[in-house]
C-alpha cells in the first residue's frame, strides 16, 4: 500500500490487517488471487518484488510457490505485520516512486491493487521497469476506471442483484477518500488509458489482460460481482 504521509494508511493499518486476515478480502481471495498467481507461475520468474506489499500476503503466496520475494511498503505497522508473519522474508520501507533496488535486479514486479494508491504512478512504472531484467514482467491488479469514477458514492444495488452506477469525471485524474470496514485511505481515480499510456511510454509490451470473474462460493455474492465486475489485471514485458 504505497502512500504519502496524509493519505490515511498509517491510521488505517490496524483495520486493514483485521479486514484482510489470512485469506484476504473478497476481491483478492475470490477474484484476483488465482489469476495473478497463474501469471506469476507462467512468467518463469525466480524473484519477485511486490510494490505496496502491505502486510505481505502476496509475498507469502509467491514464496509458497517457490519464488524469492521482496516486499516494499512505507507503512510501518503493515511492514511490522509482514515481518511477524514471514520472519525469513525481506521487507523494505520505501515508496514505489523511488525503489531502493539496483537496475535490472528482479524478474517480476507486482502492483497488486497498489497503483491506485500511488500519486506519481508514471514514476512508479518507470521505477519498476528500471529494476526489471530484460525480458522481465510487471503484473498489475487494479480497480477498473468505471468503478473509481463512481467514487464509491455512485453505486446503488438493485433488487435484481445488478447495480445502477453514476459516474463523473471519467477522463480526469482525481484523488478521493475510500472508506470501508474502518479503513479510510486515498484512492486515485484514473481512466484505463492513463495507466496503459504510462506503460506504453516506457516501451513496455502488453502480454496479458483479463477481467476475471468471481469464484465466491456464495452464488448471490458471486453473481452480484460478476454483473458489475470491477477488477482487472494486466501484464507488461520489458523488451529483451
Amino acid at each position: 500500500m504505497t502512500h504519502q504521509n496524509d493519505d490515511g494508511w498509517t491510521k488505517s493499518a490496524d483495520a486493514w490487517i483485521t479486514t484482510l486476515g489470512d485469506i484476504g478480502d473478497q476481491s483478492r481471495a475470490y477474484v484476483l488471487d488465482q489469476p495473478m498467481m497463474a501469471r506469476v507461475r507462467a512468467s518463469g520468474a525466480k524473484h519477485l518484488v511486490d510494490v505496496g506489499c502491505g502486510e505481505g500476503r502476496f509475498c507469502r503466496m509467491a514464496r509458497n510457490a517457490g519464488l524469492q520475494t521482496l516486499g516494499i511498503d512505507p507503512t510501518p505497522a503493515l511492514l511490522e505485520q509482514a515481518r511477524a508473519l514471514d520472519p525469513v522474508g525481506t521487507y523494505l520501507s520505501a515508496f514505489g516512486e523511488n525503489l531502493p533496488l539496483p537496475d535490472a535486479s528482479t524478474d517480476l514486479v507486482v502492483f497488486y491493487l497498489s497503483l491506485i494508491d500511488i500519486p506519481d504512478f508514471p514514476a512508479a512504472i518507470a521505477e519498476a521497469k528500471r529494476v526489471l531484467r530484460p525480458g522481465g514482467h510487471i503484473l498489475m491488479g487494479n480497480l477498473s476506471g468505471f468503478f473509481t469514477a463512481a467514487r464509491q458514492t455512485g453505486w446503488t444495488v438493485t433488487k435484481t442483484n445488478t447495480a445502477d452506477i453514476h459516474l463523473r469525471g471519467y477522463l480526469e485524474n482525481d484523488v478521493y477518500w475510500a472508506e470501508w470496514n474502518g479503513i479510510r485511505v486515498h484512492n486515485w481515480h484514473r481512466p484505463l488509458t492513463a495507466y496503459f499510456q504510462a506503460f506504453l511510454y516506457e516501451g513496455l509490451i502488453l502480454t496479458h489482460f483479463d477481467e476475471p470473474p468471481s469464484t465466491h462460493p456464495d452464488a448471490a455474492i458471486r453473481d452480484q460481482y460478476n454483473n458489475t465486475a470491477y477488477l482487472m489485471l494486466s501484464e507488461w514485458q520489458k523488451p529483451a
